[in-house]
């Protein structure tokens, strides 16, 4: 974690989705989608460990939907690939796309207060698709960059650079980088951002973020009737 950087100082904010803006996948929904890609009940750990090495290359956009779904590392079923795969892609997006209510009301503070949000995410382009339709998406962020649409995933510098341009080019030194992963957080770092490394501690991203000032308490008048009545 960086030093608090005054509201006045902060430029933008470039924040990263899974794990800070987004929560993770519930035990269930990993559940779900290994059945559906046909590993057994009692094997989802299995299905998770071939689901991630294959995920760098689906992120950046490298692997197609039906190279990264087709693989015999992800897929254990006889039913017809074609029928099952706009299944697999939508069960898939709808598990990475809950966010965090308290994480979303404190961004909307500081978009009011004038901050400008940069999304930088890991995404393949399915998942970059439904979040760039996202309420939240659509009205808080002042651009979006996902891997898949770059070539390349964070920790990669062009990320970062890309980002950078997204948000207008502010100085790294008044940018405030949001991510749940140390690695991330460190790339970030060493081009001289200021890098919060987001643990779920809602404080520490409230300290972070400028919010506006509470709204002030409006008078009650008292009522002439009142007083004529007396």
């Amino acid at each position: 974690m960086t030093p608090h950087l005054p509201a006045s100082e902060l430029q933008a904010v470039i924040l990263d989705f899974n794990g800070v803006i987004g929560v993770q996948p519930t035990a269930k929904a990993w559940d779900r989608l290994a059945q559906l890609a046909g590993w057994p009940a009692d094997r989802t750990h299995q299905f998770m460990r071939a689901f991630w090495a294959r995920r760098s290359g689906y992120d950046a956009g490298v692997i197609t939907n039906a190279q990264f779904w087709s693989s015999g590392l992800v897929l254990r079923t006889d039913r017809a690939f074609a029928d099952l795969l706009p299944d697999l892609i939508a069960t898939d997006v709808a598990m990475w796309t809950t966010v965090d209510p308290a994480v979303i009301n404190l961004l909307r503070s500081a978009h009011r207060a004038g901050t400008r949000l940069v999304l930088l995410s890991n995404a393949p382009h399915t998942l970059a698709d439904a979040l760039d339709l996202a309420e939240w998406s659509c009205s808080l962020m002042s651009r979006t960059v996902y891997s898949a649409r770059i070539g390349v995933n964070k920790p990669a510098v062009k990320a970062y650079e890309a980002a950078l341009a997204a948000a207008e080019y502010p100085a790294p030194g008044r940018t405030l980088f949001v991510d749940d992963r140390t690695e991330n957080c460190a790339a970030a770092a060493r081009l001289g951002m200021r890098a919060l490394h987001y643990t779920g501690n809602f404080a520490d991203l409230a300290r972070y973020l400028p919010q506006l000032p509470p709204a002030p308490a409006v008078a009650r008048s008292v009522s002439s009737a009142s007083s004529a009545a007396a």
